[in-house]
């Protein structure tokens, strides 16, 4: 589809800055939102997912989609991770939570005619809310691969003007990271598209990237044990054990992976993805002409007229202040 460049310009651009405007409104309505994630490859997913639906007041969660990336096991286990996640948050009557893809974008396109394509549960979750009668776009917050965003804006062009990608993912300029190169194809459709497309950079072992967004074991030790809505039964966690809230469940987690740096921390990349869509103020971001992905390395294309916009920078006190803050007072999410 080719679109005169003026026209594409603005019509990629305006959209997102207008939604970012309306979070930074005094009263702005709440963001309609479904998260995309690989929740059983680290420990980032899960609080981003907890974080997510305990801003109630901000989100509108539509739901959660899932998909495999290399580490984690097969998608079915990360379809039991998100569903444990939200039954800890006391949600799990109310967050519908849809498998996704296995495969890579390239392996299931040419089958998406097909009633049973591979992540067609999540596929057409997506494309279902985007086309529901609502003047405020959806936005879709992929915090894995993209395969399950690009499927359904392949399935579905319409719907291209309905929603906002929120990616985590991406060392850019640098090569590498974890997301991108479990399918760079999808990252690279949707980058040809005109969807309005952000990126919430990575930037392994950088100041600028999500990677600065970390928590140490003694900070999970001292501000989770206890949180969150008390949940009965108790779940059986990922690792063994047995928890009634979410705190718990995280001070877990920390526990049974293996921290890097000084001090040992561990990173909560996908949590900072959910925190600029909620302030954009926690985090400086740019328009670039979108580049694309040639031999896993970025080139840059100047004058293409489709902008995205890059997230860096981000304000990792305020996150964590806030993340922290949300566990003792949540506010549960749901459809409005």
């Amino acid at each position: 589809m080719k679109i005169a460049a003026p026209f594409l310009f603005l019509a990629t651009l305006c959209p997102i800055v207008n939604d970012m405007t309306a979070l930074a409104q005094s009263n702005p309505e709440k963001v309609r939102v479904i998260l995309d994630t690989d929740a059983n490859n680290e420990l980032d997913d899960q609080h981003a997912i907890a974080y997510l639906l305990f801003n109630g007041d901000v989100f509108d969660v539509e739901g959660i989609t899932v998909n495999r990336t290399q580490a984690g096991g097969g998608v079915d286990q990360h379809l039991a991770e998100a569903q444990r996640v939200v039954r800890l948050c006391g949600l799990d009557s109310k967050i519908p939570v849809r498998r996704g893809a296995d495969k890579s974008f390239h392996e299931i396109q040419g089958r998406l005619g097909q009633p049973d394509f591979d992540g067609a549960e999540a596929v057409n979750f997506m494309i279902e809310r985007a086309r529901t009668a609502d003047e405020r776009r959806l936005v879709l917050l992929p915090v894995g691969k993209l395969t399950n965003i690009a499927l359904a804006l392949a399935k579905e062009p319409a719907i291209i003007p309905k929603v906002r990608v929120v990616w985590l993912g991406s060392n850019y300029p640098d090569p590498g990271e974890y997301n991108q190169v479990n399918d760079e194809p999808a990252l690279n459709y949707i980058l040809d598209t005109g969807v309005a497309f952000e990126i919430a950079l990575v930037r392994y072992g950088k100041p600028s990237g999500t990677d600065a967004v970390r928590a140490t074991l003694a900070e999970i030790r001292q501000n989770m044990p206890g949180t969150g809505p008390k949940v009965s039964p108790p779940e059986t966690g990922r690792h063994g054990g047995e928890f009634s809230c979410f705190g718990d469940y995280s001070v877990n987690l920390f526990e049974n992976i293996r921290l890097h740096g000084n001090p040992p921390s561990r990173a909560l990349f996908d949590m900072a993805a959910v925190a600029v869509v909620k302030n954009p103020a926690w985090a400086t971001h740019r328009v670039v002409p979108a580049p694309i992905l040639k031999d896993s390395r970025w080139v840059d294309r100047p004058d293409n007229p489709r902008k995205i916009i890059l997230w860096e920078d981000f304000d990792r006190n305020s996150i964590m202040a806030d993340f922290y803050e949300r566990m003792k007072k949540y506010r549960l999410a749901g459809r409005s």
